[in-house]
């Protein structure tokens, strides 16, 4: 029995057949290679999960929606922090493998539960290649309890000492919001949660501000 999958997680057992009709073709060809579906932050219905599908470009992102009763396999990006399967990665130069390098031994040290996503969550966990010299660093900090802003201030300026572009996400128990606009001085930000984003005062208190 698999956990609740949750945003980011990396699911095996969608197949070209699940689809819908109007899938595009690009999609089924992907999952007919065995690629995993990420689980994407939106509305689904009681034994599905909502998951998107990653192409070979850029462009091709399709969203979708998995049964429960399907999934095969479950990675969280936490498992792909523990796993640092990073470290043997063929381009260790490349900015992101520096970035993690550097960084993973300060996110160890937060004991709040940390992950790779994006591109190279996606590599590292399927073993297909996502990632090229210009990627992005993407991570995932989970945040059950509030953080000061002060605090995020402080992690963003360790972000801001390692190479290439990194945009981390706190996860909090509604939703999740970008480190760096928790550190700045706006009185709202953006919270993404299942339902659509929200503007909030404080993103472990789900309470929609009006515009």
């Amino acid at each position: 029995m698999h956990p609740t999958p949750r945003p980011h997680d990396l699911l095996w057992g969608l197949r070209p057949e699940h689809l819908p009709q109007e899938a595009p073709a690009w999609a089924r060809a992907a999952l007919g290679g065995h690629v995993p579906v990420v689980v994407r932050r939106a509305p689904a219905d009681a034994g599905w999960v909502a998951v998107g599908i990653r192409g070979m470009a850029r462009e091709q992102r399709h969203a979708a929606w998995m049964r429960v009763s399907e999934i095969r396999r479950l990675v969280s990006p936490q498992a792909v922090a523990r796993a640092g399967r990073w470290r043997s990665h063929a381009q260790p130069q490349w900015p992101a493998l520096r970035a993690l390098s550097q960084l993973a031994p300060h996110l160890d040290a937060l004991c709040l539960a940390w992950g790779v996503t994006g591109s190279l969550g996606f590599e590292l966990a399927s073993g297909i290649t996502a990632v090229h010299p210009d990627s992005d660093l993407d991570l995932s900090l989970r945040a059950p309890h509030h953080l000061q802003r002060e605090w995020a201030r402080t992690l963003c300026r360790l972000l801001d000492e390692a190479p290439g572009r990194i945009d981390l996400q706190l996860e909090t128990p509604y939703g999740a919001v970008a480190l760096r606009e928790w550190a700045g001085e706006a009185p709202r930000v953006l919270l993404k949660t299942q339902d659509g984003p929200l503007l909030v005062r404080d993103p472990w208190q789900l309470q929609q501000v009006a515009a």
